[in-house]
């Protein structure tokens, strides 16, 4: 069964204090707040929970500095290209996790990336959180296609990329490491949410 676009995304400023020049993205249960260097501890304590690090970085404890690193990239991006990394809120509590896109390293696509502290593990949040990110891509940016990577172990991650609709593409060889590779057309995205006769914005 495909997954359903979740209603009411919203797309609204971040605040200005911040500077990144990224949306506010709202679901039904979540906020998703642009992510920049000043958000590096509460992101850091994520992205290195041993649950959470197993998939999404090759089970490597980063450094701080390079947590900092990505977020300031992401921060460019936003600024860039209007896309980057959001921190996930449920009902205005601390952040629970990340998603977003960053640059697919062959081409300009964005990459979908998403990761929840295992406390909201298997509630629907990611698939959620990224259908908001993948409306955002598609409706306002224009993008014509959206990618994802997984490892072939990381059964959860498989079945959010199915409930999203995305499909399956190619198995590579990324960082060393085993691959799948998915990708979703914003045609197939648009007829998979009923926006196919729907002129695009």
């Amino acid at each position: 069964m495909h997954a359903r676009f979740v209603q009411p995304v919203e797309l609204q400023a971040a605040a200005s204090l911040r500077r990144i020049a990224g949306v506010r993205l709202l679901t039904a249960r979540t906020t998703l707040q642009p992510l920049g260097p000043a958000d590096v501890d509460a992101v850091h304590a994520i992205w290195t929970h041993a649950d959470v690090r197993r998939y999404l970085c090759d089970d490597r404890v980063v450094s701080l500095q390079q947590s900092r690193d990505w977020l300031t990239t992401s921060a460019r991006n936003f600024d860039t290209r209007g896309f980057g990394l959001w921190g996930v809120h449920v009902d205005g509590g601390a952040m629970a996790g990340v998603v977003g896109c960053q640059r697919w390293p062959s081409s300009d696509e964005p990459e979908l990336m998403y990761a929840l502290l295992p406390g909201w593990w298997r509630q629907g949040l990611a698939t959620e959180a990224t259908q908001a990110v993948l409306a955002h891509v598609f409706e306002r940016l224009g993008h014509p296609l959206a990618v994802a990577a997984t490892d072939p172990p990381n059964q959860a991650s498989i079945r959010v990329l199915d409930r999203l609709g995305m499909v399956f593409a190619e198995r590579v060889i990324l960082h060393e490491r085993e691959t799948l590779v998915y990708r979703l057309s914003r045609e197939r995205w648009r007829r998979l949410h009923g926006l196919a006769h729907t002129p695009a914005p």
